[in-house]
């Protein structure tokens, strides 16, 4: 090719790549927005769960500060905080946790998952997908729940069906954000990437990239440019017929698509609800990013991960990971907006009807050491701090084809190992692919075309509704 032609065809890439303002948030291209249509046809079985809200509290809540507080327990294992009633007689949980104490007829608390990982990066890939991750890059990850339902074609076109709200705030240790493996679709490719949101949707200027076309293009000039496109395409086929070109055409059509569809821009509208509900979720980070999550579901969208924030507020625990000061931030910080955002989004689903058929699960990487300034990692603890500890914690369901006003296992005297029903992260994938049907014995391949048995576990069937 001459430099003169050479210059054209980049001049032409960069001008489908402006077309309508195309990026989301500084994303690659190549994960943009993710194909829809089903690559593969198989048999579901009948589903109780139409979407999944996936709450995580990245860093590790500890569980005896929160769900499962041990008060007769010696006293470096308790710590600072009472356990309360419940509106379900028999069940207590943290005082911090007000909001959920009377609703706790709407949660199954599961107090006995287990695992040995105690890295937050590969510890969350086990929560993510069930599996631990497998040694190298993260495109041999397995896949998040999300990018499964991708490649099955769950879902309804404009938007993506597997969206992550992920804030990214002024001085967040990007740690968890970019190297935690679980987040992406794996092995699977990335076509079934999720749309990564990381705006914050608590500024009034939140905006999900560009998802307005700029002023100057009229319709038939984004009608020229869809034109530009196809051009394009055509140019490239020649050259670059291969599995990331054609992933990388259809993340531009489902672009425009986007751009074109009133239903698109309004579901990142959060400006579109009253102030009332706004306020219910909490004016932060997490609580409207879990509002944008239900605006998401209740779209049509079958898998949203709301991924907690770095405040980036000085001399605090990063997320929940509390190796020092535990308490003062678990009291003051953490708890009551994690308080707050889930109780809104249990209320906010029943008066819509959606409670029924939207699965929401709440849970961390793992949970954090018995004792007191016990150190079980390179990280350590301080003297009012608690250490990873993936040997116990727990995880909380509700919606969505589960039983509300439960608890299921237990942990020890110490809240330091299961005493009963231990649950490991293959058997809550296996339960959230049970309630959204998909089959037990799903066989996927990977890039090599290795099938795979995308999820061996045992469903957690005892929380399950009647019928």
């Amino acid at each position: 090719m001459s430099k003169a032609g050479s210059q054209t065809s980049r001049t032409r890439r960069r001008t489908v790549l402006r077309a309508g303002s195309l990026s989301l948030l500084g994303m690659n291209l190549s994960r943009l927005l993710q194909g829809h249509a089903a690559v593969v046809q198989q048999k579901t079985r009948p589903a109780r769960a139409k979407a999944c809200i996936l709450l995580f509290m990245w860093g590790g809540p500890a569980h005896q500060d929160t769900w499962d507080l041990k008060p007769k327990a010696p006293a470096e294992i308790p710590g600072e905080f009472n356990p309360i009633a419940t509106n379900v007689s028999g069940i207590e949980i943290c005082e911090h946790f007000p909001l959920l104490a009377q609703r706790a007829h709407q949660l199954a608390i599961i107090r006995s998952m287990t695992h040995s990982d105690v890295n937050h990066t590969s510890a969350t890939h086990y929560l993510l997908t069930g599996k631990p991750p497998l040694p190298g890059d993260l495109r041999k990850d397995w896949p998040h729940y999300g990018a499964v339902l991708s490649k099955l074609g769950y879902g309804r076109q404009p938007l993506p069906p597997f969206v992550s709200m992920r804030p990214k705030l002024n001085n967040d240790v990007p740690r968890f954000v970019e190297q935690s493996h679980g987040q992406s679709a794996g092995w699977l490719g990335p076509a079934w990437d999720p749309l990564t949101i990381d705006a914050d949707p608590s500024t009034p200027d939140f905006r999900v990239g560009e998802m307005e076309p700029l002023v100057d293009i009229t319709d038939p000039r984004m009608s020229h440019r869809q034109a530009l496109l196809r051009s394009l395409e055509a140019t490239l086929a020649a050259t670059e017929r291969n599995v990331q070109m054609q992933t990388m055409q259809g993340h531009y059509h489902r672009a425009f698509q986007l751009l074109e569809s009133a239903v698109g821009r309004a579901a990142f509208d959060l400006n579109a609800e009253p102030d009332s509900v706004r306020d219910r979720y909490g004016r932060n980070p997490h609580g409207q990013s879990v509002l944008q999550a239900r605006r998401l579901v209740e779209r049509g969208v079958p898998l949203v991960t709301v991924f907690w924030p770095n405040d980036g507020i000085k001399n605090v625990s990063v997320y929940w990971d509390t190796h020092s000061r535990n308490f003062v931030d678990h009291r003051d910080r953490l708890m009551p907006v994690a308080d707050q955002a889930f109780s809104a989004l249990l209320d906010d689903l029943s008066q819509r009807g959606m409670l029924d058929d939207t699965l929401v699960i709440w849970t961390g990487e793992f949970g954090r050491t018995p004792r007191i300034g016990q150190v079980n990692s390179d990280a350590g603890a301080g003297r009012d701090g608690r250490d990873h500890w993936p040997n116990c914690f727990t995880s909380v369901l509700a919606g969505g084809g589960i039983q509300g006003g439960q608890v299921y296992g237990a942990s020890d005297r110490h809240a330091a190992y299961p005493s009963q029903n231990p649950v490991l992260p293959i058997d809550l994938a296996a339960t959230v692919y049970d309630l959204l049907g998909v089959p037990l014995d799903l066989q996927l391949t990977d890039n090599s075309g290795r099938p795979h048995i995308i999820c061996p576990g045992t469903p957690l069937r005892q929380l399950y509704t009647a019928g």
